[in-house]
């Protein structure tokens, strides 16, 4: 199993960087692989040699303009380099069997969004969820909330969105996981219109 995450490229507080630490330490002595976006800045960085420090498997994926920048890990067993943010949002997608933020920013949030919506769109049935490292999902979880009883997101589709603690939590989250039925279906095939 690989787990994609996706988190900062700043290294945000002490408590942030120790928490996402112990995240990766905790996938990789469980057995379960990263895949993330193959920088060696920031939580990204900090994701990527707790987990190789425990001999656990970490796939980077990288735009090549990035790589140009020299964000690349140098230390990754596999990076693979790919033309452009598009195409490594695929292939993580494509690698990995859930999705999982942990703090981050604007680009930390697209591609958790995009992730979740392919999800709800029935372009995959796999996993999405947030660890919550001292509340910082939380505002973000409360739009959300806005948005279902606004009427905007289908509240079945909040509750599929796993909120963890840590690793144990997002393993226990997949382990349990029932994805929700597609959000837009054909209607059923009836007698062709007079």
């Amino acid at each position: 199993m690989r787990v994609a995450v996706f988190t900062g490229s700043q290294a945000g507080p002490p408590s942030h960087r120790v928490a996402a630490a112990a995240f990766a330490a905790d996938l990789a002595r469980a057995g379960v692989g990263i895949v993330y976006g193959g920088g060696h800045v920031g939580l990204m960085g900090v994701i990527a040699d707790a987990a190789l420090a425990e001999g656990g498997e970490v796939v980077g994926v990288i735009p090549q303009h990035l790589v140009d920048d020299e964000l690349a890990h140098p230390g990754l067993p596999r990076l693979d380099v790919v033309d452009s943010m598009h195409e490594r949002k695929a292939r993580m997608a494509d690698l990995a069997d859930a999705f999982v933020a942990l703090p981050g920013a604007a680009g930390t949030l697209e591609e958790l969004f995009e992730a979740w919506t392919w999800g709800m769109l029935g372009l995959h049935a796999k996993p999405t969820a947030l660890v919550d490292v001292d509340g910082f999902w939380q505002p973000l979880l409360a739009q959300l909330r806005r948005m279902v009883d606004d009427g905007y997101l289908d509240g079945a589709r909040l509750d599929a969105l796993g909120v963890v603690a840590d690793a144990a939590g997002l393993l226990a989250f997949v382990d349990g996981y029932e994805h929700p039925a597609r959000k837009w279906t054909a209607p059923p095939a009836g007698p062709p219109a007079a």
